[in-house]
């Protein structure tokens, strides 16, 4: 009767003369394979892509400025579609400002107007001294001229709501199909009295009022960094002065 042999196994998954010898009878199990080509080919597939895609967060004026460094008919496509995709919005730009609302027009210029657009509420307070009402009026109008097939609207909160309470204002309401997809009681849950554009925005994103790879996106996030770094420079030179 063969009895079983314990054979001895460091490692086996090393490259050894006598791991092969154990392998061929069976002893041991295969070696797996080794990850590293499979690492290799996923980090070439994503080098291959990226620059597949490396117009596709180009605006027109950055296509022609890469003239001279690019194949036209290369190029020619990112133009086409450029165009294609200003033109959609042009025409889906219909409001373009902030409509102020009357408690009486409401169910029709909001819940009926969402079935064809978003439509984004601003409740703001009945009192001058609420900052964060400010602060979010002046973002309304900066956002309804950004993103013209998005409605932005405004009501006083204690005119759309009997007996709202002015320590919720400013809310924001934002309907599509007839619903409130997601609403915001003041600005705690963004930045309070810091809230900028690029704040909301991230709400229409998350939305799906705005596709994340919108250009108009890209742009104000570099015209923020620029007047970060202009603050930065400027609060280096009053150092200099101290």
């Amino acid at each position: 009767m063969d009895m079983p042999v314990n054979v001895p196994v460091d490692d086996p998954n090393a490259d050894t003369e006598w791991n092969d010898i154990l392998r061929k009878h069976g002893i041991i199990p295969e070696k797996p394979p080794s990850p590293t080509p499979i690492i290799e080919e996923a980090i070439l597939e994503a080098q291959r892509r990226a620059h597949e895609n490396r117009l596709e967060d180009k605006d027109l004026d950055e296509l022609d400025a890469l003239e001279d460094e690019e194949d036209e008919a290369f190029l020619e496509q990112y133009r086409k579609k450029r165009i294609a995709e200003i033109s959609t919005l042009q025409k889906a730009s219909i409001y373009n400002q902030v409509y102020p609302l009357q408690k009486t027009d409401y169910a029709r210029e909001v819940t009926e107007a969402s079935s064809n657009a978003y439509v984004l509420v601003n409740l703001t307070s009945s009192m001058g001294g609420n900052t964060e009402s400010r602060v979010l009026s002046e973002i309304w109008r900066q956002l309804a001229g950004k993103y013209g097939e998005i409605k932005f609207c405004e009501i006083r909160a204690d005119m759309c709501i009997e007996g709202y309470p002015e320590r919720n204002t400013p809310t924001i309401l934002a309907y599509k199909d007839g619903e409130i997809r997601k609403q915001f009681v003041t600005l705690r849950e963004l930045k309070g009295v810091r809230t900028k554009i690029e704040d909301v925005e991230k709400v229409l994103v998350e939305l799906g009022a705005v596709k994340e790879g919108d250009l108009r996106l890209r742009k104000r996030s570099e015209s923020d960094e620029e007047e970060d770094n202009s603050q930065e420079a400027d609060d280096g030179d009053d150092d200099d002065w101290d």
